[in-house]
């Protein structure tokens, strides 16, 4: 099959849906790559540079797999063959007009934005990673428009305070903010109504402001946090107003796609901001999380606070948008293409591939069913609920079976004590005995515990490898044998358990 990638119809769109990184990979899968001449000049990726990764140029809306950053415009799909499979950020929640457009066509579009938030699909997830850039880029926005240093210096000329950032809403735009304030030298605080959300705040250096309500926060079953109730929404405004006033810039993020932002900040607290004051509002394509944001503009308050109301924020960093944007789609099209051939397999039964599915073949598929990604259980007042799917049920050996192990264990054990000498036979009956507690004590420990539990199973295997060394050569050749069996399973153990404590402390040390 043929991959066309078409210069964006769209106005003012800067990305393209493929980087010549990409199309290297794509041509890897079996596929095509035809690139419309210019389609990456607003992205900093030449015609030449298409070519050198094996790419034609020409008419991409002429092969049979499209793929597009936006919709595509009417007059693009007037020039679609039919039969052709286009794959963008659709929408289709948002715009009921154009996916009837889309049924009226006999087409195939996939919307790469309605991918479901499970594991295995996180490398599609273009939303997390549009909103990743969008943060980082609201930040420069911010740092543009302030008229002041966000780190704080002592110099000759006089002292500069540190610039104060709040971000609301920790989620993916919301940590790139942080993370990207708190290199500025800025000191940040956030709020979300998600408690488990404070240690990740705290490790980007941000302070986490908790609305201490009592309420239990869940995961939905569409992955994203519920809506808060009334009780919350009161607690958060009184927060917000005691912070805003204090605060240079206000990041906004809370955006649940499909639906109306919330309406977090309102006139008054913007009017008690100080002048020079900056927000920026991410979600100012649902409507706004702050009053007074205009979509697309930038607002000058009569106080002098500039409201930021940009939906473009991604765009404006075109080349690295570009490049992750590519490799969601290149992540799609390797679940589609199971045969590395080349040719697009849409499979209902997959629960990605019916999740984005918006029309087949012209037959109206959305929406799709909805998809549970997570079940929360009970957990205690202020535990975090654990996401993750029920597990299946522990296949248990029957009663017979594990009688007649016991007495092979029991036989085997009573042979060793009558051929063994004197002396082992005390060490043979601890032996006995840490088999027995091993397996209904340690074999019971959460998995949580693990860690330090391999500590203490590493100073064991230290003390078995010290007795096996002195032990070999000595007696007889039998014990030679077992002794070094082991040096072998304890050096094993030791070396083992070392490498994976060590593996699993560098993922909390930062580069």
């Amino acid at each position: 099959m043929r991959v066309g990638v078409p210069r964006e119809g769209r106005q003012g769109e800067t990305r393209v849906a493929a980087t010549p990184n990409t199309v290297a990979q794509l041509i890897k899968l079996g596929y095509e790559v035809v690139v419309q001449a210019g389609a990456g000049e607003r992205s900093s990726f030449t015609d030449d540079a298409y070519v050198a990764a094996g790419a034609t140029i020409g008419e991409p809306l002429h092969a049979e797999v499209v793929l597009m950053v936006g919709a595509p415009t009417l007059e693009q799909l007037d020039r679609m063959e039919p039969h052709t499979t286009v794959i963008g950020s659709l929408s289709p929640a948002l715009d009921p007009e154009f996916v009837a457009e889309l049924a009226r066509r006999p087409l195939t579009a996939l919307a790469l934005d309605a991918v479901p938030r499970i594991s295995r699909a996180q490398s599609m997830d273009v939303l997390s990673s549009m909103a990743n850039i969008a943060g980082y880029r609201a930040v420069v926005e911010a740092a543009h428009e302030f008229g002041r240093f966000f780190t704080g210096q002592v110099t000759a000329a006089g002292k500069v305070p540190p610039a104060k950032v709040l971000v609301v809403g920790a989620g993916v735009a919301g940590l790139a903010a942080i993370g990207a304030a708190g290199s500025l030298g800025a000191i940040v605080y956030a709020t979300d109504p998600r408690p488990e959300v404070a240690d990740q705040v705290k490790s980007l250096g941000g302070e986490y402001l908790k609305v201490d309500t009592g309420e239990q926060e869940e995961a939905s079953t569409t992955g994203y946090a519920r809506e808060m109730g009334q009780d919350y929404n009161r607690l958060a405004a009184e927060l917000y107003a005691r912070t805003v006033p204090e605060m240079d810039i206000v990041i906004t993020t809370a955006l649940i796609p499909g639906r109306p932002a919330p309406r977090l900040i309102s006139e008054e607290m913007v009017a008690s901001m100080k002048p020079g004051s900056v927000i920026v509002d991410l979600a100012a394509a649902n409507g706004g999380n702050v009053a007074g944001t205009v979509k697309d503009q930038r607002t000058l308050t009569a106080n002098g606070v500039r409201i930021l109301g940009y939906t473009d924020l991604p765009g404006r960093l075109p080349t690295q948008a570009s490049q992750l944007y590519g490799q969601n789609l290149v992540n799609l099209l390797k679940l589609l293409t199971p045969g590395k051939d080349g040719q697009l397999v849409i499979d209902f039964d997959d629960v990605v591939a019916r999740s984005i599915c918006v029309v087949r073949d012209g037959e109206l598929t959305w929406p799709a069913p909805t998809v549970t990604v997570s079940a929360a259980p009970g957990a205690a007042p202020g535990a975090a609920a654990a996401i993750r799917a029920p597990a299946a049920p522990e296949r248990q050996p029957a009663p017979s079976r594990r009688y007649a192990y016991t007495a092979v264990g029991a036989l085997v054990f009573f042979l060793l004590v009558a051929i063994a000498p004197e002396a082992l036979v005390p060490h043979l009956t601890v032996f006995a005995l840490a088999i027995v507690i091993g397996y209904y004590v340690i074999g019971n420990v959460h998995h949580a515990l693990h860690t330090p539990l391999m500590s203490v199973t590493n100073a064991i295997s230290g003390i078995i490898l010290v007795g096996g060394i002195e032990e070999v050569g000595h007696y007889s050749t039998a014990v030679t044998i077992v002794s070094a069996c082991a040096i072998l399973l304890a050096s094993i153990n030791i070396f083992g358990g070392f490498a994976v404590t060590r593996r699993m402390l560098s993922m909390f040390v930062r580069s």
